[in-house]
């Protein structure tokens, strides 16, 4: 339990640092956009991409545990439908901003800075190589439940396909993806390229913790809070609490099921507001479930990877 408070707790010091100094005024809104772009368009990438280089790849990735992760982001995409049709308000924008924000995990940031300080090195790449597949699945998730939900059809499917292809062309995917196919090509890294990319994903994780921070909203939480809240239950609780039973049914090793849980425990991603405000949701909901599902999710992830210990 030390070594989980001792990862959990600095990581979300830094987000709520990061939420202090957007208050002090230290953080605008010109930097969040030009420090998002930095983050997500270099430093993440250059972190996956190096952690794959490194890894033993044909011993540590494990087919049955991305079906499985795969698998359980399906069952709880079903559940958050059934909710929305049991719900007596058939509002199409918030119902699919309730069905994407109960799926749609923030890996790219909170899922990769667990992961990279709780685990080893072969640890943090086995994440690496599930990033792709999840990244992949959610988004396509979040663009169809959208679709489905929302107005304007022939502007949705057109919206629709945009993101379609902003997703196959996320840098963190394009670098797993490089990554993989460079450590399967029997290449060595230069050591010149690998201290650059090294020094490059340092500013990675401290800098994404920060704006993660700065961009929590507790003004639209409060008005947001009974849905919100259900949505927090869905993504920290019933999501990893569905991937732990059929990892446990199917006795995957525990080696391959921390790093899955980290990812299905990740908060509600940042980018649900985007699609949301894109594609006729509700963005004002999914920052409030951005908000409340990080604030929540250091305790859910202390949860889990207890039961994981």
């Amino acid at each position: 339990m030390g070594r989980i408070i001792v990862t959990i707790i600095p990581i979300f010091m830094l987000i709520g640092l990061g939420a202090g100094v957007r208050r002090l005024g230290f953080i605008t809104d010109d930097f969040v956009g030009s420090a998002n772009r930095l983050v997500f368009y270099l430093a993440i990438p250059a972190l996956v991409f190096r952690a794959l280089c490194r890894a033993a790849l044909r011993s540590e990735f494990d087919p049955a545990a991305v079906f499985l992760m795969l698998a359980a982001v399906g069952l709880v995409t079903a559940l958050a439908v059934a909710c929305n049709s049991w719900r007596r308000d058939h509002d199409g924008p918030l119902s699919g901003t309730f069905a994407q924000a109960s799926i749609h995990g923030n890996l790219g940031y909170i899922g990769l800075a667990v992961s990279y300080y709780y685990l080893d090195e072969s640890g943090f790449a086995r994440t690496s190589m599930m990033i792709g597949f999840l990244m992949v699945m959610q988004n396509f998730l979040g663009v169809v439940l959208l679709q489905v939900y929302g107005g304007e059809r022939r502007e949705q499917q057109r919206r629709g396909r945009d993101l379609v292809y902003r997703v196959l062309l996320n840098p963190v995917i394009l670098a797993a993806v490089g990554g993989i196919v460079f450590n399967l090509s029997g290449l060595p890294l230069p050591e010149v390229f690998d201290r650059f990319l090294m020094i490059l994903s340092g500013l990675a994780l401290p800098m994404g913790l920060l704006l993660i921070g700065s961009s929590l909203s507790p003004a639209l939480m409060r008005r947001w809070l009974p849905q919100a809240g259900l949505i927090a239950f869905f993504k920290l609780f019933l999501l990893p609490a569905v991937g732990l039973l059929l990892f446990r049914l199917a006795g995957v090793d525990v080696q391959n099921q921390v790093p899955v849980m980290i990812l299905l425990a990740a908060p509600t991603a940042t980018l649900t507001y985007v699609m949301a405000r894109e594609m006729n949701g509700q963005p004002s909901l999914a920052v409030a479930a951005v908000s409340l599902t990080t604030m929540l999710s250091a305790a859910s992830y202390a949860l889990w990877l207890s039961c994981l210990a």
